[in-house]
């Protein structure tokens, strides 16, 4: 299975989540690329979308090589076997996991503004990524989240390693992926456009996504208000 890119991503995971529709959820995307794909699960659920923020923790002088993650709730994940295979101790990786803390609240603040995080607790969130290669900034996002209490945490994505994917399943209660993949060397090979997604667009499709819930609701109120008028006729 290939997608087109992420907005064909999210609208065929959204279809594999309609289920949850009723359960009124919050969609979470993982930023950058999980927003475009969880704009569209939100769409199909009529369901409010924001972000929830995680960073990769690099090696010492590799940066690029990923031996865990830190999300946003203060949560950090380190890849043990990683760490040894490495010959690296926790300590010497503390000092990047900080600063990269210090981003994931950077970041925060550029995507979400004055607008307060998002209330968890007894609610029904779907977590959504672009696709889960490792599981590393998976489980460090799964583990802040739970601590929020939310009634039922569902994980979802368009394509996962199969490895992966089950390594997290007892993580969530619930773990929907469109395409399973027994052989994965990267996620962008998933998709025919894996071109980044800009702070820009997260920006843009987060304002969409709340302009189009305040529509709805209005909407909604409107269509109350006149159904309160015709029954007294």
């Amino acid at each position: 299975m290939r997608f087109r890119d992420r907005t064909d991503a999210g609208r065929q995971l959204g279809a594999l989540l309609t289920g949850y529709r009723e359960e009124s959820p919050l969609v979470l995307g993982l930023p950058r690329g999980g927003v475009p794909v969880a704009y569209q699960v939100a769409r199909t659920l009529d369901a409010p979308l924001d972000v929830w923020v995680v960073r990769k923790v690099g090696a010492p002088g590799q940066p690029e090589l990923g031996v865990g993650a830190v999300a946003e709730g203060g949560a950090l994940f380190l890849d043990g076997g990683m760490l040894h295979s490495l010959g690296l101790s926790e300590t010497e990786v503390m000092q990047t996991a900080e600063r990269e803390a210090s981003e994931v609240a950077v970041r925060i603040g550029r995507f979400r503004g004055a607008h307060p995080a998002p209330a968890l607790e007894g609610r029904t969130v779907i977590l959504v990524d672009d696709g889960v290669a490792t599981g590393g900034t998976m489980r460090a996002a799964i583990r802040a989240l739970r601590e929020r209490r939310p009634k039922q945490l569902i994980l979802a994505v368009p394509v996962g390693a199969l490895e992966s994917l089950e390594s997290l399943r007892g993580e969530v209660d619930d773990l929907v992926c469109a395409h399973p993949a027994e052989l994965m060397r990267s996620v962008g090979e998933f998709y025919d456009d894996f071109s980044q997604t800009s702070d820009a667009e997260v920006r843009e499709l987060l304002a969409g996504a709340r302009e189009q819930r305040q529509m709805g609701e209005q909407l909604d109120l409107e269509a109350a208000m006149d159904a309160a008028d015709n029954w007294w006729v």
